[in-house]
């Protein structure tokens, strides 16, 4: 044993070490080496570790000896493993690992590639089985809270209003710099005839007025930001809330988003300022009453007549102003619907009655404004003479104390002064009582909006629908007329069957779209999508899987494209080319300059009747969804447009969507799978499309349906 050479190997000696140190020194210089050429795949000759089945030759079985081996995990294992042949060319490469020349490491480089790229095929793999597993529920958007930001509004007010409220009260501290100066003035610096005095006096009450301005500045730029702040909070719920509330309704709500341009000049105006310093009058009531005890009785006898007249200002002028909000709104509405229909009013020469109808509304407003203006124009003007009496009252009866001695001069203008800035504020809040009135009743209207919002119910995101559509013993009777306009409609859809509804004017075809779509509520009876009422669906998933084409189709003044996307920024240019494919709006869109990137003006040009109700159909299809209402979707077509819709409806039936065609033309019912007649708001028959034809056609008569039944089908 003693004379086998390899055992002599395993003994460490001094020249050994010194090799192995030398020899890792150069591999650590080929790294460096390698990485300053930039070689990227020679950085992975520090990372690799020999085979532990490979026979260590005596360097590193020395190495070995003094540190374990390191097990490595590299993917060159398992694939050395699967490759006999490489195994056995294993020790010749792996030597060349340990070689100081970073040019034949070439040959690792090969070698260290393959376990990454095994594992992007793994996670392409992964990925695409992610793929193929559709998970059960659709993805949750974060919910909306209106309460909670009208409550984050409101702490914002309350916490820059302790701050500005701080601010105000250094402020008014400060004022009193001014009276105290010409007092100190007057009365010591005339008789002592002190320069040192007067410079100190100066240099202090210099002080005290610029940070007097720097305060007021500051307050008046957090009340700023303070507006800018709720506004942003504020003005997208309004907006949401308002929109979600025109379902069955007039679109009044749209109005509430006005009501911020009143909280904003309230909160930046200077009505707010008097209001704030109001509360500190106190103040320099109690500084008159050190002065003088009868000075301070005419300050506050002066501030009582002057909340007396405010408090009669506010009851006189409260009513008039209400009233002329009422009217502004209602001629805004008036205003809004005449520029819709401007087309309407030009061509039938209704300008003048167009004129009328929106004047009279203004005109009430208008007078009820001016009432109330008058009212509080007078009574400012009263308290502004009840400020103006107390000034001369103080100054007359500081000069009869002073002639008595009990007062000097200096004492009677300081006391005049502080007076005056007593009742300033309380003047100024008297002649801003309209803006605060007008204010607090737009805050009022902007919470009652977001607390009552039907959107602040968290609804369940339900799994995707299939389309299958229940009607079950509809009511719909209008607040406004209380005239039933459906009455105990019902049936079902299966999902990817078409049905196609007929029926005369007025028999309430298009109200019975607008519920199917959930744009009008039921006064009973309800709508379901997969067996779920339409009221408890989220509304975005909602609207996601549901397409609609009213009968005025409007379209929003932005691109072709955007207008297909529903407006969407996260829509794909797949899913928008698909929409279109679907409507057979490519070719027309094409035909544009501009192509899909034409841009829609807010009356709807370029674009003829025609080819925007074709755009509205591929809006309708956009996104693959599930249940489609179309109503008169050919009613501005032309022969080419009918069949593209006619191909539309084909393949969305192969797609498997449900689709409810509201027409006036026979000739859609021949692409449908049932049809159902309309007759005063009930179900006249309802039925196979070729037994209807039948019916339609005179060859079979109609029989009534029963009470209690869904009326499948239609007796001959």
């Amino acid at each position: 044993m003693d004379g086998d050479p390899n055992h002599t190997t395993l003994r460490p000696s001094e020249a050994m070490r010194k090799e192995e140190e030398r020899i890792m020194r150069q591999m650590e210089e080929a790294v460096r080496n390698a990485k300053r050429e930039g070689n990227q795949d020679l950085e992975a000759i520090g990372s690799l570790e020999p085979d532990p089945r490979r026979e260590p030759s005596g360097i590193e079985r020395l190495a070995n000896a003094e540190k374990p081996t390191v097990k490595p995990v590299d993917a060159r294992v398992s694939e050395q493993q699967n490759k006999p042949a490489e195994a056995a060319e294993r020790p010749h490469r792996e030597h060349s690992l340990v070689i100081a020349n970073p040019e034949k490491s070439e040959s690792v480089a090969p070698t260290s590639t393959r376990a990454p790229d095994r594992r992007r095929e793994k996670s392409a793999t992964g990925q695409a089985a992610s793929l193929d597993r559709e998970p059960p529920l659709a993805a949750k958007e974060t919910s909306v809270n209106f309460r909670l930001a009208l409550h984050v509004a409101r702490q914002g007010i309350r916490r820059n209003m302790a701050v500005v409220i701080f601010f105000t009260l250094l402020v008014n501290v400060l004022v009193l710099a001014v009276p105290l100066y010409l007092f100190q003035i007057s009365d010591r610096v005339m008789t002592s005839r002190s320069t040192d005095t007067l410079v100190m006096l100066t240099i202090v009450v210099l002080g005290a007025v610029i940070g007097q301005v720097l305060l007021d500045s500051y307050r008046r730029n957090i009340l700023m930001r303070t507006a800018v702040q709720v506004e942003s909070t504020l003005c997208s719920p309004i907006l949401s809330a308002a929109a979600r509330n025109a379902i069955g309704g007039t679109g009044k709500d749209f109005q509430v988003l006005g009501d911020m341009q009143h909280i904003r000049s309230f909160l930046t105006g200077p009505t707010l300022i008097a209001m704030l310093d109001a509360p500190l009058a106190p103040l320099f009531v109690v500084t008159v009453l050190i002065i003088h005890l009868q000075l301070g009785l005419i300050v506050c006898a002066a501030i009582v007549l002057l909340l007396g007249i405010a408090w009669v200002n506010r009851k006189m002028t409260a009513m008039p102003f209400a009233d002329a909000a009422g009217f502004t709104a209602r001629s805004n509405l008036t205003l809004d619907s005449l520029a819709r229909n401007a087309q309407i009013v030009n061509a039938l020469g209704m300008i003048p009655e167009a004129v009328r109808l929106w004047g009279r509304d203004n005109a009430h407003s208008l007078k009820s404004q001016t009432i109330g203006q008058d009212r509080n124009t007078w009574l400012s003007g009263l308290s502004r003479g009840t400020r103006l009496v107390t000034q001369v009252a103080m100054l007359g009866w500081g000069a009869h104390l002073a002639l008595d001695g009990h007062l000097t001069g200096g004492m009677v203008i300081a006391s005049s002064i502080i007076a005056s800035r007593a009742l300033a504020p309380v003047e100024g809040t008297i002649e801003g009582w309209r803006h605060w009135s007008q204010c607090r009743t737009a805050w009022a209207r902007i919470s009652g909006l977001l607390i009552n919002s039907p959107l602040n119910i968290d609804r369940l995101r339900l799994p995707s629908p299939n389309g299958r559509l229940d009607v079950d013993r509809l009511l719909y009777v209008p607040q406004t007329t209380k005239k039933v306009i459906l009455n105990g409609i019902s049936f079902s859809l299966k999902p990817g069957e078409q049905l196609g509804v007929i029926g005369s004017s007025g028999a309430g075809k298009s109200t019975l779209g607008k519920m199917l779509v959930a744009s009008f509520a039921p006064t009973a009876g309800n709508v379901k999508l997969d067996m779920m009422d339409l009221r408890n669906w989220d509304q975005r998933q909602l609207g996601e899987n549901i397409g609609y084409l009213p009968q005025d189709v409007q379209l929003f003044p932005a691109s072709i494209k955007a207008n297909i996307a529903r407006m969407r920024e996260d829509a794909s240019d797949e899913d928008i080319f698909e929409a279109a494919a679907l409507a057979g709006i490519h070719e027309l869109v094409a035909s544009f300059p501009q192509g899909y990137e034409t841009l829609i003006a807010a009356d709807g040009a370029p674009l003829s009747g025609g080819q925007k109700q074709r755009i509205g159909l591929a809006r309708a299809f956009f996104g693959n969804p599930r249940l489609v209402i179309l109503d008169e979707p050919n009613s501005n077509l032309d022969t080419a447009g009918e069949r593209a819709l006619a191909d539309a409806m084909r393949k969305a039936r192969d797609r498997g969507t449900t689709i409810v065609a509201i027409t006036q033309r026979h000739s859609l019912l021949q692409h449908v799978d049932k049809i159902m007649v309309l007759e005063n708001g009930t179900i006249a028959a309802i039925g196979d499309r070729a037994r209807m034809l039948n019916v339609l056609t005179g060859r079979t008569k109609i029989a009534p349906p029963q009470a209690n039944s869904q009326a499948e089908g239609v007796s001959a």
